[in-house]
């Protein structure tokens, strides 16, 4: 986590808007400087520009916080989507951003506890121990217990629209998107970032689903403590353990990598098929792999609900023989909006090459018995399918916020378990084919 210490957070719409368009001012100068350069030397390549401008940008939201930050985090996630220099500095969200000062955090207590830390807990570190888009943790300690205490940054829970209004001119050209193909995605990350921001709703999704996932034996969630939080404030169970990333990095036991790469598969494939409710914000900051090698989850901010429709249908998707059947491939198309009354036979032919591209290498891990998520060649087919994508101009036109908005957080949530596994080298066992309906048992 980064050393700096954040004394104050702008918090009016002024003040945000002011640090955005003087970032958007930054990363227009560093691309003059990039063209001057080129002009002297034909050679000179972009790495420095894609640096300074991810420098630029991270500092900014990281000052902001919320859901400026949070967007830049969910970057992060899609590997290959941005360049390394944005991937390595965003991925810094997820758990190193700056952290607040001891004082602004006494203060929130007081607003929303009445009391500060030290005259609540037995204990309490003014130094935080991670830091992320939406807010910190402290440890401390009450009553003989080890307690993770997670605080809210002041301010985030209004801004959030504003902020998504300001960020999506950038965004749309980091993703190199037009800004209006940009709606429906923000619109709903704006509605899962406002449920990420009652931290009491959090408290009532971990607590559920931790009772529906009693038979995981290699997975582990923390008690949370109602007393002793609010909707900023959230106190739950301190485990001991290692950040994912900093597992990934320090063990080198594949075996312990596979366990924890099948409890994250069985896990979530449990959650979309059976539970029809996901953790759907699978990025390195919310797991933890405890000192006895169990998969620990830590973060139910963001839990989606999965309508019966769009599982009935969308699920289909990845059976291994969807592609054989044209009638009910065409009805999925259909209900699910990737069709439109205006589309030519051409267009429409266009867009049935790119879903059944996407729906052969999306789906091939549930075509197997077990998969390997080390295999490089999976994923750079995977980068290389949404690189000619981005590149095709007459695609991106057809492919204007086109499908169900539900899909939105159930692909970042698939995206998200691929790329942990993928960290992980992990092979797994398939267990749950989640086309095949609710409640079937598994051969």
């Amino acid at each position: 986590m980064s050393n700096k210490k954040q004394k104050s957070i702008p918090t009016s719409k002024i003040k945000r808007a002011a640090k955005i368009a003087g970032t958007s001012a930054k990363v227009g100068g560093n691309y003059m400087k990039y063209y001057s350069k080129k002009l002297i030397n034909n050679k000179h390549t972009k790495d420095e520009l894609h640096n300074d401008n991810a420098t630029d940008i991270y500092d900014t939201l990281s000052e902001l916080k919320g859901s400026a930050l949070k967007v830049a985090q969910m970057m992060s996630m899609d590997e290959q989507v941005l360049p390394d220099a944005y991937q390595e500095k965003f991925s810094m969200s997820q758990y190193s951003a700056p952290a607040l000062s001891y004082p602004l955090i006494s203060k929130t207590f007081k607003e929303y506890l009445g009391k500060k830390p030290d005259e609540i807990f037995d204990t309490f570190s003014k130094e935080a121990v991670n830091a992320a888009s939406i807010g910190q943790v402290h440890k401390a300690t009450k009553d003989g217990k080890k307690l993770a205490v997670k605080i809210q940054y002041p301010g985030v829970a209004d801004s959030i629209s504003s902020d998504l209004k300001l960020i999506k001119p950038l965004a749309a050209r980091l993703f190199n998107m037009k800004s209006a193909d940009l709606k429906m995605y923000l619109e709903e990350v704006e509605s899962k970032l406002i449920e990420e921001t009652h931290y009491m709703n959090e408290l009532k999704n971990g607590e559920e689903i931790r009772s529906l996932c009693t038979s995981f034996e290699n997975i582990k969630f923390p008690k949370y403590y109602k007393e002793l939080s609010s909707d900023r404030i959230l106190t739950m169970d301190w485990i001991e353990g290692e950040m994912f990333t900093d597992f990934i990095k320090r063990c080198d036991d594949q075996g312990l990598k596979n366990k924890i790469g099948q409890s994250l598969w069985d896990f979530t494939l449990y959650q979309m098929r059976e539970l029809q409710m996901v953790h759907a914000d699978p990025h390195p900051g919310n797991f933890i792999i405890s000192n006895d090698g169990q998969l620990c989850v830590i973060d139910f901010g963001c839990v989606k609900v999965i309508p019966d429709d769009f599982a009935r249908y969308y699920y289909q998707l990845l059976r291994p023989d969807i592609l054989e059947h044209e009638d009910e491939l065409m009805e999925i198309y259909e209900k699910m909006d990737f069709f439109r009354a205006e589309d030519k036979p051409e267009d429409k032919a266009k867009l049935r090459a790119v879903y059944e591209r996407m729906i052969t290498l999306l789906g091939k891990p549930f075509h197997h018995d077990s998969f390997d998520f080390g295999d490089d060649e999976f994923f750079k087919a995977i980068f290389s399918m949404g690189e000619d994508i981005s590149k095709d101009k007459s695609i991106r036109k057809l492919n204007n916020a086109r499908g169900s908005r539900d899909a939105i957080y159930v692909m970042r949530t698939f995206f998200g378990l691929y790329n942990l596994l993928h960290q992980l080298n992990a092979k797994v066992d398939l267990n749950y084919p989640i086309f095949l309906p609710k409640g079937s048992k598994v051969a």
